[in-house]
């Protein structure tokens, strides 16, 4: 069933149990607050909308913690912790990158 090659980015943060509700992840990514690496290219997630597809790379920082991610999967729902689990691979922070919330 997973024809699509991308997904929202809220919609694949709330599968992946970063965030409790979809519209949280939501707001999150419209300020700005997580940066996409794909194809060597660094940019700024600041719509919601944005595509995520398997391979990019996602940091961001909630609670006080930087987290770094590779997507490996976009899922097809928002399964339970295990299962959420299978959609990422984390990684190392990037080297001397200051743990920033915004």
């Amino acid at each position: 069933m997973t024809g699509s090659a991308s997904v929202r980015a809220d919609v694949w943060l709330w599968r992946a149990r970063f965030f409790k509700s979809r519209s949280l992840a939501a707001r999150f990514l419209d300020e700005g607050r997580v940066r996409l690496t794909r194809d060597g290219s660094e940019s700024r997630i600041d719509k919601c909308a944005r595509p995520v597809r398997t391979g990019d790379h996602l940091v961001f920082a909630v609670g006080g913690r930087l987290t770094a991610v590779q997507v490996q999967a976009l899922g097809e729902r928002r399964g339970p912790p295990a299962e959420a689990r299978t959609l990422y691979l984390p990684l190392e922070p990037p080297a001397g990158d200051p743990a920033r919330g915004s």
